[in-house]
């Protein structure tokens, strides 16, 4: 993608000029607009690409619709007209959750603050705040940068004073994880302010509720991340400890995922947060004492003969890894599994006789074009005969050698992890010495 940006008045010159000077068709003019920034490595991705009305006769220019939209919207804030803001709300909302594009010149065009001044009028009426939370949410999605000090406290206000209602509760989380997603001074504000507790007590609350449960376990995960580029230390660790120690969260997501037995949505969700919280030792062996160890392997591995539609979670998992439609619970549950195979002997017995390393295998098999599940179930392999390498030959004898083999040639990013993988297994792995001391750069 390119790193050079233009703002959206010059690409609509660039396209207005097309129609005017050359006669295109404006669908015509809009391809070649985007085709000729694109050859000058011009990143348009925030940039709207769409023929803006032509300019009035007095010469005024005319805007594109989410900005017209967006003027509705503000001017029934501004005249505090509630009966009018439902309308406006969900036709800006709509068109937000289109494209990145157009929240973009939205949020660059002021909306954040209108936004915020109808969740403010709204307050009083749980319908109205509803739709609010709901704008607010699709305008945040990729603009963390928009949220300040009084919209987190909006927010967690909002979460804490209707704590029973499923929806405003899930408009407010995903207004919390939007906000967090690449943002390390909203985690840290919000988690000062007491988000933790808001999200494990709303999976708790809320625990029937597939989405819910799984957008509230998907902002626990984004507090526990590192994403944000301009920040050169953030509190990701601390964030998971806190989340463990201080709120109980890996007993709440385990008992959380109970309840989801046939929803692959929600358990790739709880596995991939619990692998983020599996950041301490002491923390992998409670997941361990939970019995979330043996749920994972029974889930992943304990159902050779028995259909998906049985119901019966603990002999679901293998069945689930071979479906394309739950593709991100392969990744998810292998990365878990991975995480407390680490240094654990112990724990590697207990995956290995659930059959959790065949069911990796599976995996793999059933989806070779996936890098991150091919990676994963590598990384799983590596770890289960780093320290345990009694388990080398029956795992060889799954067929395990020729699948890692595979991955390695089919994906560049399982390299490292795949010649680890094949090395601690004991099979002949070259080896290349990259640099030899001598001057020059590199093989690559």
């Amino acid at each position: 993608m390119g790193s050079k940006q233009i703002a959206q008045e010059t690409f609509d010159d660039a396209v207005q000029e097309n129609i005017t000077e050359f006669e295109m068709e404006p669908e015509e003019a809009v391809r070649e607009a985007v085709q000729q920034f694109e050859s000058q490595g011009v990143d348009l991705s925030n940039i709207v690409k769409a023929v803006r009305p032509p300019a009035s006769e007095n010469g005024q220019r005319q805007k594109h619709q989410i900005l017209l939209t967006l003027d509705a919207l503000s001017r029934a804030v501004a005249e505090q007209d509630v009966a009018e803001l439902p309308e406006h709300l969900s036709a800006f909302a709509a068109q937000c959750k289109e494209q990145l594009a157009f929240r973009y010149l939205a949020g660059q065009k002021g909306a954040y603050p209108v936004v915020f001044s109808a969740c403010q009028l709204a307050a009083a009426d749980r319908d109205l705040l509803l739709q609010a939370l709901c704008t607010l949410s699709a305008l945040l999605d990729g603009q963390p940068d928009l949220l300040d000090g009084a919209g987190q406290r909006l927010v967690l206000q909002s979460l804490r004073e209707r704590p029973q209602d499923a929806e405003l509760t899930l408009a407010g989380l995903r207004c919390v994880r939007h906000a967090c997603l690449k943002h390390e001074r909203n985690r840290q504000e919000l988690v000062k302010a007491g988000v933790l507790p808001v999200l494990t007590a709303a999976i708790v609350r809320h625990g029937d509720s597939a989405e819910v449960v799984r957008t509230a376990a998907s902002a626990l995960r984004v507090m526990t991340f590192d994403d944000d580029i301009r920040v050169p230390f953030g509190h990701a660790h601390d964030h998971a400890k806190m989340i463990v120690l201080e709120n109980d969260g890996l007993r709440v997501l385990i008992e959380a995922a109970k309840a989801f037995t046939d929803n692959s949505g929600v358990l790739s969700e709880l596995c991939a947060t619990l692998s983020r919280l599996s950041v301490r030792n002491e923390f992998c062996q409670e997941i361990v004492d939970l019995g979330g160890l043996n749920f994972m392997v029974t889930l992943l591995a304990d159902c050779m003969e028995h259909p998906v539609s049985s119901g019966n979670w603990f002999g679901n998992w293998q069945a689930v890894m071979v479906l394309p439609r739950v593709l991100q619970i392969c990744e998810q549950g292998c990365a878990a599994l991975c995480v407390l195979a680490l240094r654990k002997p112990e724990h590697c017995g207990v995956i290995m006789e659930g059959g959790g390393a065949l069911a990796a295998l599976q995996a793999m098999k059933a989806h070779p074009r996936e890098a991150a599940v091919q990676k994963q179930a590598c990384m799983l392999i590596r770890n289960l005969v780093s320290r345990s390498r009694d388990f080398s030959q029956p795992i060889l004898e799954m067929g395990a050698e020729l699948l890692i083999t595979e991955a390695r040639a089919a994906h560049r990013d399982c390299d490292d992890v795949a010649r680890a993988a094949l090395r601690d297994l004991g099979c002949k792995v070259e080896l290349r010495e990259l640099w030899t001391g001598q001057k020059g750069s590199l093989a690559q």
